[in-house]
């Protein structure tokens, strides 16, 4: 009895064993199966991609993160896919698939890439600088955090080019809305308007202009010393600047006449220094 018991034990083991070798054989058969599946839809989506039909394209490349999502190919095909969306200008279905994959995946090499296209996404619906604030906004964050966490890569030169031309179109930004209250007559608000433009975007094509008003707001509400002080900071840096002339102008009203008068005098020294030529 005790001898059939063992004999019942060993073969037991002896299936299980059997059993187990066969699941290993069959799950190597569809893991292999697997890859060849995820390759041939890799070279679907670039071929679809190649053609222009770049919905399809995303469609296999997602495919390959679904058929093998441990594999290094899972990650590149969600690239893939955003670059498929984004050459076609589908900006919201690249966003998307851009912020799934740097949920996902927190340590990829790649993520560099994915920050630059992700901007680029928010940056390239910038049409419109008085309606596309949002659009703006989350662009100059994420080139930020490229210059911030990648600062040697080639993504970090065209981050630090991109964030200055953000920062012209924030300032056109200000100035349309300063420009705006000023027609209006709306001093206080104008004034609050053109301080930011000094305060924030003073390296823009937009700060002359925006100090010179400061001159001639401050002038007209009575504040005279703070009007001299945005004028000589005028004066100061851009001196051969027509915003300085301008507020020159403002600060001396007799300029125009002394000009006229100095005129004059060169005028009739021409016309001397021509008579004596004939005598």
């Amino acid at each position: 009895m005790q001898f059939h018991k063992i004999f019942i034990f060993f073969i037991l083991i002896i299936l299980v064993l059997s059993c187990s070798k066969k699941e290993e054989k069959i799950s190597l058969i569809e893991e292999k199966n697997l890859e060849m599946q995820m390759i041939e839809a890799y070279n679907e989506g670039l071929e679809e991609l190649k053609k222009g039909d770049v919905r399809f394209a995303a469609k296999k490349f997602n495919e390959v993160e679904l058929l093998y999502p441990q594999s290094v190919w899972a990650a590149r095909s969600t690239l893939m896919a955003a670059y498929s969306y984004y050459s076609q200008l589908y900006y919201f279905d690249a966003i998307i698939e851009l912020e799934r994959f740097l949920d996902k995946y927190k340590n990829h090499p790649r993520r560099d890439y994915a920050y630059y296209l992700l901007a680029i996404c928010h940056y390239d619906q910038i049409v419109d600088e008085k309606k596309d604030l949002g659009e703006i906004i989350k662009a100059e964050k994420y080139f930020k955090i490229i210059i911030k966490n990648y600062p040697n890569t080639e993504f970090a030169v065209d981050a630090e080019f991109k964030l200055e031309l953000i920062k012209e179109i924030l300032a056109s930004k200000e100035m349309y809305l300063a420009r705006y209250y000023l027609e209006r007559e709306k001093w206080i608000p104008a004034m609050n308007r053109f301080k930011k433009i000094t305060n924030d975007y003073d390296t823009t094509i937009y700060i002359e202009e925006a100090l010179h008003r400061l001159v001639e707001l401050n002038y007209k509400v009575g504040l005279e010393d703070e009007a001299k002080k945005y004028a000589a900071l005028l004066g100061y840096n851009y001196q051969s600047s027509e915003w300085y002339e301008a507020s020159f102008k403002v600060l001396n009203k007799d300029y125009v006449k002394i000009s006229k008068r100095e005129d004059k005098k060169k005028q009739k020294s021409i016309l001397n220094r021509f008579k004596e030529l004939f005598n």
